[in-house]
């Protein structure tokens, strides 16, 4: 098996905190049409700043990247211990199971696979790849400030990862904190999360913020009776610490720290810790620790100069029924970048280092000939440049350029284009453009080619993925009263060549990884419609149509993307009755996506339609406690048969004419959706500001 390599360029934002809830408008202003816009009319996040999508603090309204804007009020409508499972409210955004026994999952956006998203905590690059397999959900809520999401190409800002789309996690701001905030939730499955966090000023230009989380669940449920944890049990804590300082001229500077340590086991019911790695009882048992740290430092002369830098260190012990995977990742970053206005244009120029080290026990990390021990070591160089060209008050163009070196793949290029056009208030167009490049690592991105219940093979040395995407968006807020409904709509475009798949289907014992003989397409379109009624009642709904396939060279069949539904959308209806009481009923849905069988599979190859609803309702008190309770998965949806073979999987039996005529294999990659059914929980809140 040849090595794999590993390589990400990331280039990022600093965090920005700051929100906007109404259009200032001080005197009525004409629009093209002769109308007049009202200085009554509000609307949420019509003018939000963002920074994800052009570096520096923009108001949404104003910024030629589509960014998307969701607080922490947003998430709380839906309350759960992390973000993994909190992003499933945005529409077009996936957190997917990719395993039915251990629940490791990755999040999609458009359909693309989670390798295609950059995860960002304060516009760092904290979420490695490795990371992505388990450490999503160890970030917990209670750090959130907002999420910013750019779906579409941002490789010239982002760097390779960013193929697909961003996410960006801002945390909280240690100077403009509550002192005091506890949160703690339990569920009838015994899920019990408990988030605490204070502040200390030190001075009048200095805080620290100090949030904990632990997050507990080890109750084993097998509702379906096939002898496996219907969900994985953990066992986690979060120690979170942020300092923020005011200087002079609103200069930045911000530093902080996170631990992370997990223990997680899917498997038999019976198992326990001494047969871990054994083959008496089949158990997935993962050990995660985790450092992060990153901060910015704005440095104090005439010109805007501002360097940002990260370092987290993951460390994994693992089993995956008798296959042992051991990593270690470290991952450096820096950059430094100039701000400077000159007349219309913003301009951006920086330079950026990244260093990687990655290990592991697999053939990933051998040398040529295959008898040492070769641990991946990638420095990554990098240049960019961004004009942000204010042409007139309707017209703004952005260009940017960003050019990266590393010692596999030299010099990779990555222009990147946006334009926006707003002939008045009412209706916003833009139009990005944008090229992609990435390197895949099968055993950090691919949690099936570590369970061991298939065998791994590399059919040639792997090339880099490149792509071109492009990505059409409307706005057009209509006004009704004093109010405004909001229609977000989006299409979208992404073309691959040397795109890197798992080929599931030739042998049901094997994943074959190459590149694609032929070309990968992701296209589809988004509509996103929210609106305040008059009365008590806001309502936000969303809807997404995917195309994801694949084509291969001399063939006219067209390959469809495993786990991309053609349709799928979200749905978040809000009632305030009187006297602080809410009810929220929130919820998902998906329509059929293709799902990884096996030879005469008596299994569906798509899933069916399903909704993944909620209900909450929560009480708030004027001495700062919150009481909030409902349902979650309240229609009780749970999918059929996530594993084959459950009681033989060890495949002792494989070859077993009787029994097992197909020979089936034992497989854990056919869920699609979470096993827990419907559940109730409770919480309470206290915040002192």
């Amino acid at each position: 098996m040849k090595r794999i390599l590993f390589s990400v360029i990331f280039f990022s934002g600093y965090c920005f905190s700051q929100e906007m809830d109404t259009l200032n408008i001080n005197k009525p202003k004409k629009l093209d049409s002769g109308k007049v816009l009202s200085n009554k009319i509000k609307t949420k996040n019509i003018d939000d700043v963002v920074i994800t999508g052009t570096i520096k603090p923009i108001s949404k309204s104003k910024s030629p990247v589509v960014v998307e804007i969701y607080s922490q009020k947003f998430f709380q409508k839906n309350p759960t211990p992390n973000i993994f499972e909190a992003i499933a409210m945005v529409n077009g955004v996936k957190p997917q199971l990719n395993c039915s026994v251990c629940n490791t999952g990755d999040i999609h956006i458009n359909g693309l696979e989670g390798p295609y998203t950059m995860i960002l905590i304060d516009g760092m690059p904290i979420v490695s790849s490795l990371s992505t397999v388990y450490g999503l959900s160890g970030i917990p809520n209670s750090l959130v400030d907002r999420i910013e999401v750019v779906k579409g190409p941002a490789s010239s800002i982002y760097g390779s990862e960013a193929m697909g789309g961003v996410i960006n996690i801002i945390t909280k701001n240690a100077l403009t904190a509550p002192k005091l905030s506890i949160d703690v939730m339990t569920s009838t499955w015994s899920e019990n999360n408990v988030d605490l966090s204070t502040k200390f000023n030190f001075g009048k230009n200095a805080a620290s913020l100090l949030s904990l989380n632990y997050f507990n669940y080890e109750k084993r449920i097998d509702q379906n009776k096939d002898n496996f944890t219907d969900a994985a049990l953990q066992n986690r804590i979060s120690v979170f610490n942020k300092w923020n300082f005011r200087r002079k001229g609103s200069r930045q500077a911000g530093f902080a720290l996170r631990y992370l340590y997990e223990d997680r086991f899917g498997g038999e019911m019976q198992w326990n810790k001494s047969h871990r790695g054994s083959n008496e009882v089949y158990g997935e048992s993962i050990y995660t620790n985790r450092v992060e740290a990153f901060g910015v430092y704005q440095w104090p002369l005439k010109e805007n100069i501002i360097t940002q830098f990260s370092y987290n260190f993951h460390d994994q012990n693992s089993f995956y029924g008798t296959n042992p995977f051991e990593a270690t990742q470290k991952v450096g970053f820096t950059q430094t970048y100039w701000d400077k206005k000159l007349g219309n244009h913003d301009l951006i120029l920086g330079l950026a280092f990244k260093k990687t080290f990655y290990d592991d026990n697999t053939p990933g990390t051998l040398s040529a000939d295959g008898l040492t021990n070769d641990p991946m070591k990638s420095p990554i160089f990098g240049a960019f440049i961004q004009d942000q060209w204010g042409i007139n008050e309707k017209n703004t163009l952005l260009l940017g350029y960003r050019f990266d070196y590393d010692k596999i793949h030299h010099a990779i290029h990555s222009p990147r284009f946006a334009w926006k056009f707003s002939p008045n208030p009412y209706h916003i167009f833009r139009f990005n453009f944008g090229t992609g490049f990435r390197v895949v690592n099968l055993f950090t991105e691919d949690h099936a080619a570590l369970t061991g219940s298939r065998e791994v093979v590399i059919k040639s040395d792997l090339k880099p993925e490149k792509s071109v995407n492009g990505n059409l968006n409307y706005v057009w807020k209509i006004p009704v009263g004093d109010k405004l409904i909001n229609f977000d709509a989006s299409a979208f475009y992404t073309y691959f060549s040397n795109k890197i798949v798992g080929d599931f289907d030739t042998d049901p014992q094997k994943i074959i990884y190459d590149n694609l003989n032929g070309y990968g397409i992701s296209r589809g379109a988004s509509l996103n419609v929210d609106y305040n009624f008059s009365f008590p009642l806001s309502i936000n709904l969303g809807m997404t149509y995917l195309d994801v396939y694949q084509k291969f060279d001399g063939k006219e069949r067209k390959v469809q993307q495993l786990h991309a539904p053609k349709w799928s959308g979200t749905y978040n209806l809000t009632y305030k009755f009187p006297n602080n009481l809410t009810v929220d009923f929130t919820g998902q849905f998906y329509g059929p996506m293709r799902l990884p069988v096996l030879p005469n599979d008596y299994r569906s190859e798509y899933s069916p339609f399903y909704t993944l609803a909620n209900i909450q309702v929560s009480k708030s008190f004027i001495s700062g406690f919150e009481v909030y309770g409902g349902i979650k998965n309240m229609f009780n949806f749970t999918p059929k048969d996530p594993l084959m073979r459950a009681f033989d999987p060890f495949d002792k039996y494989i070859d077993d004419p009787v029994n097992n005529p197909y020979h089936y294999t034992f497989d854990t990659t056919y869920g699609y959706a979470p096993m827990q059914g419907i559940r109730g929980f409770l919480g309470v809140k206290y915040t002192l500001k």
